[in-house]
């Protein structure tokens, strides 16, 4: 079974969370309009801790390195990832099931959703979207483009 989220204006650290128990109980997930969940707390804050994490490099293999995408639909998963137990087999094998798409795909239209709380944008300094982030981290793309990320 298939469940499908929509992350308009949803915290992306409780959608994610959800998510990530959900696959980790064996079934799949979908999230879409990935570019448009929100990160809270000061925007300035927020961009200087994923531009830190993007300039982290090891010196003996920078190759080797984190790495933290800058397109919205892998930032998501990126951050989803860093809910599961990754580096054993079960935590790797949830990953597997987790797509994440910028938009909303035709497939999907007319399907079911599950909605969760909207963050209150009351105080819109206090808040920031993934694509606005994105954009911070040097993202040329646009909303309107569709793309997922499949394993």
């Amino acid at each position: 079974m298939v469940t499908i989220f929509d992350a308009e204006g949803v915290a992306i650290g409780r959608l994610g969370a959800k998510v990530a128990k959900l696959i980790l109980s064996g079934e799949s997930a979908v999230v879409i309009n990935a570019e448009k969940a929100v990160i809270t707390g000061r925007r300035r804050y927020i961009i200087e801790k994923y531009t830190a994490r993007r300039a982290v490099k090891q010196k003996a293999n920078p190759q080797h390195s984190p790495h933290w995408p800058r397109r919205p639909d892998m930032l998501v998963r990126r951050i989803i990832r860093g809910m599961l137990p990754f580096d054993r087999s079960r935590g790797r094998e949830a990953y597997k099931r987790l797509r994440v798409y910028i938009g909303l795909p035709q497939e999907f239209q007319g399907k079911e959703l599950k909605t969760m709380d909207k963050v209150s944008m009351k105080g819109k300094e206090r808040h920031m979207t993934i694509s606005e982030l994105c954009k911070e981290l040097g993202w040329q793309g646009s909303t309107g483009s569709r793309s997922a990320i499949t394993s």
